[in-house]
C-alpha cells in the first residue's frame, strides 16, 4: 500500500524546488491502470494535453484551475472526469492531486508500489 500523504508531502517539496515547478511520482501501475501523485507549485502550470481513454483528478491538497470544455476550480477534496477533453491544469497555491488513468494498453505486468 502507498503512503498517499508521504508521497503527497513529499512531491510538494520537490515541486517547490523544481525549475519548472512540478514533480510527479507514479505510485501504483496495474496493466492499464495508472495512479500519480503530481505536485505543482503556485503558478505552475501542465500545458494543454489530451486525457488517455478513463482519467480522474482528485485533489488532495490545494486548489487547482482545470480548463478543457468549462474553466473549473477545483480545491482540496474535488473529484473530477477528464476523459477524452483537452486541458490545462493550473496551480492557484502550491498544490498536489491523485491522478487515475486507464489505458487502452493491456499489459499484463503489476507494478504496484510495495507497502512500507
Amino acid at each position: 500500500m502507498a503512503a498517499l500523504t508521504d508521497a503527497m508531502t513529499m512531491a510538494i517539496a520537490l515541486a517547490r524546488e523544481a525549475p519548472n515547478g512540478r514533480h510527479a511520482e507514479l505510485l501504483i501501475h496495474d496493466g492499464p491502470l495508472r495512479q500519480t501523485v503530481i505536485a505543482l507549485r503556485e503558478g505552475a502550470e501542465l500545458s494543454e494535453h489530451n486525457s488517455p481513454p478513463a482519467a480522474s483528478i482528485q485533489v488532495i491538497h490545494g486548489s487547482l484551475r482545470v480548463t478543457g470544455q468549462e474553466p473549473v476550480v477545483l480545491r482540496a477534496g474535488a473529484l473530477e472526469a477528464l476523459t477524452h477533453v483537452r486541458h490545462t491544469v493550473e496551480a492557484l497555491e502550491d498544490s498536489a492531486f491523485l491522478l487515475t488513468t486507464v489505458t487502452s494498453q493491456h499489459d499484463t505486468t503489476s507494478h504496484a508500489a510495495p507497502e512500507g
